[in-house]
């Protein structure tokens, strides 16, 4: 069995050594591969340093998440990879936690996804975005399975989780494939979801092992913070559903109503945030992201 282990790499010096140690420590002859996005701090110089069994891709310019880990999971694919395990910069894992999860997909190949307990970085607790993903509407009995000491030896189906640790499956990448490349940065974990449903595929956490992820640190992220980028980001989740047939017709009815309505109310700031809608939605390469709909409907490698 081959197993490939698939790190992003942006001025990651403050992690990842300690992402890479933990992963070299595992239980698993594990092979690994680093997409470095063009860093310009030390993470690539650290790298070839002390770590030179990694496969190391250095780019020349920023992929963005999906972009660079196409690039991986494409080398790791063409090598013969049977398991492909996608792991964040600012993570790590303990030394069964690869071990577990493809035990755990052997007896549950209809998983597309399979990621473990999200713990932050300390370790002294959930990760606070993952524990969303697993409340009782989103994850069936996974919170009290935890809270009364019963947690069982299978998969929990899930709605959603982040790809801070996923262990997909070379069958998954043969019917699913990368990560669509309309999606730079952000929303680009929601839509490969999206996109493992409409291919009947199920997303799962295997709660008898654990990634620790260092972000709680982190301040306001105008990704989520301005409303430009909050639109654009759910415009193009929209459009690039394969589970939905997204109405361009509706969505422009939509902002108009809107804008109508604005003006009635004299709401002068709501106005100008409709107009930059409408500007985004005009300005948006409407064509490009239909034909990556398209593709992503069919059972291939799509996008590698």
């Amino acid at each position: 069995m081959k197993v490939y282990v698939i790190i992003v790499t942006y001025n990651g010096i403050k992690w990842i050594e300690k992402c890479l140690n933990s992963v070299f420590n595992s239980t698993l002859s594990i092979n690994v591969i680093v997409v470095d996005n063009n860093s310009s701090d030390e993470t690539v110089n650290l790298i070839k340093t002390k770590f030179q069994q990694v496969e190391l891709l250095e780019q020349k310019e920023n992929l963005g998440f999906g972009g660079a880990n196409n690039l991986g999971i494409k080398t790791a694919y063409a090598s013969g990879a049977d398991y492909f395990f996608l792991l964040n910069q600012d993570a790590w894992i303990e030394p069964d936690t690869v071990e577990k999860l493809i035990e755990a997909h052997l007896k549950e190949s209809e998983f597309g996804i399979v990621s473990p307990i999200h713990l932050n970085g300390a370790g002294d607790a959930l990760d606070y975005k993952f524990s969303k993903f697993i409340e009782p509407s989103r994850c069936k009995q996974l919170f009290s399975d935890i809270y009364v000491n019963k947690i069982r030896n299978n998969i929990y189906e899930a709605n959603f989780v982040n790809a801070a640790a996923w262990l997909l499956s070379r069958q998954c990448i043969k019917k699913v494939g990368g990560f669509n490349p309309s999606f730079f940065h952000y929303g680009e974990d929601v839509n490969y979801v999206q996109r493992i449903k409409y291919h009947n595929l199920k997303i799962g956490v295997y709660a008898h092992c654990v990634v620790f992820h260092d972000r709680e640190y982190r301040s306001e992220n105008h990704y989520f913070e301005n409303h430009k980028e909050v639109y654009k980001r759910e415009l193009l989740l929209k459009i690039s559903n394969p589970n939905e047939n997204f109405s361009l017709s509706k969505e422009y009815l939509k902002l108009y109503k809107l804008f109508l309505k604005s003006i009635l109310f004299f709401r002068w700031e709501q106005i100008k945030i409709v107009t930059s809608k409408y500007k985004i939605l005009n300005d948006t390469n409407k064509k490009a992201i239909f034909k990556n709909v398209s593709e992503s409907k069919k059972e291939q490698p799509s996008f590698l």
